[in-house]
């Protein structure tokens, strides 16, 4: 198993005095290393820009984050699991795992980034504010800069495997698990329905949520992790008629009502795991 989560856009600031990043304790450091000093360099050096909230495509109110951006060599750092806050985070618990699943997240977990290309929740990182699909000067589009990389870093750890795909089209832009060939995965990305009045619709704040508590019940569950879009769908179905979350404003709880693995709309493109909250 191969889960694949996007960053979270809010960021939790190590506390003052730990340890600086060490790009050569991050995961896939033979792959990644070189890459993601460019992008820190440049990435610093655009932050320092009188038009840096205007290039990494953020409101003038995110000028402090993006003033630190300058400094993040030197900045103190922590495991990613403490420092990616936000709905799916929450809703995962990755910073607060058992030690066995949370040696389970350091293996199975990956979370996409536009600095640091992908990281396990084990790595210990600084905050940071740069997304994925800004075109960073000296370096290009983040997510053409990075295929190649995320390619050599993560094509052979995936094959043969389950990829359950938790990201946004940003960040799937940086790496697709491949379907054929001698690297081919079994992809599945997860999309989160509403069932009201026998319809059902696409929903966005609860989506979130629901893949992070599909990733943290992946995490914490007894026996071996999935190894097929099947077993993937078994271990959903687990959660079949547990109340999973409550709707913001009105505190109402919602349940997961039911999964379902679709096929693949094209040869090369993902199946789909639906789940259906209600």
């Amino acid at each position: 198993m191969l889960i694949c989560l996007p960053p979270s856009e809010g960021k939790t600031p190590a506390p003052d005095g730990a340890a600086p990043v060490d790009l050569a304790r991050l995961t896939a450091a033979e792959h990644l290393t070189a890459q993601r000093r460019v992008v820190l360099e440049a990435l610093a050096a655009a932050s320092a820009r009188p038009d840096a909230t205007d290039l990494l495509g953020v409101g003038a109110s995110l000028g402090a984050e993006v003033a630190r951006n300058t400094e993040l060599k030197a900045a103190p750092a922590a495991p990613a699991s403490r420092v990616y806050t936000g709905v799916l985070y929450a809703a995962a618990g990755l910073g607060d795992l058992p030690t066995e699943a949370a040696d389970r997240a350091a293996r199975d977990v990956r979370v996409f980034s536009g600095l640091w290309g992908a990281v396990s929740p084990a790595d210990v990182i600084p905050a940071y504010r740069l997304s994925m699909g800004v075109d960073l000067p000296g370096v290009g589009k983040l997510a053409t800069s990075w295929r190649p990389h995320l390619a050599s870093a993560l094509d052979a750890r995936a094959a043969g495997d389950v990829v359950v795909d938790c990201r946004s089209a940003a960040y799937l832009a940086a790496w697709k698990p491949a379907t054929t060939g001698d690297a081919a995965t079994d992809w599945v990305t997860v999309r989160v329905v509403r069932e009201s009045d026998g319809k059902r619709t696409v929903v966005s704040h609860n989506a979130k949520h629901t893949r992070g508590v599909l990733t943290g019940h992946l995490l914490r569950r007894s026996g071996p992790a999935p190894t097929s879009g099947a077993q993937l769908l078994d271990a959903a179905r687990e959660l079949d008629g547990q109340v999973i979350g409550t709707e913001v404003g009105t505190g109402l709880s919602y349940r997961m009502v039911e999964a379902t693995l679709h096929d693949a709309a094209t040869r090369r493109g993902p199946r789909t795991l639906e789940v259906v909250i209600a």
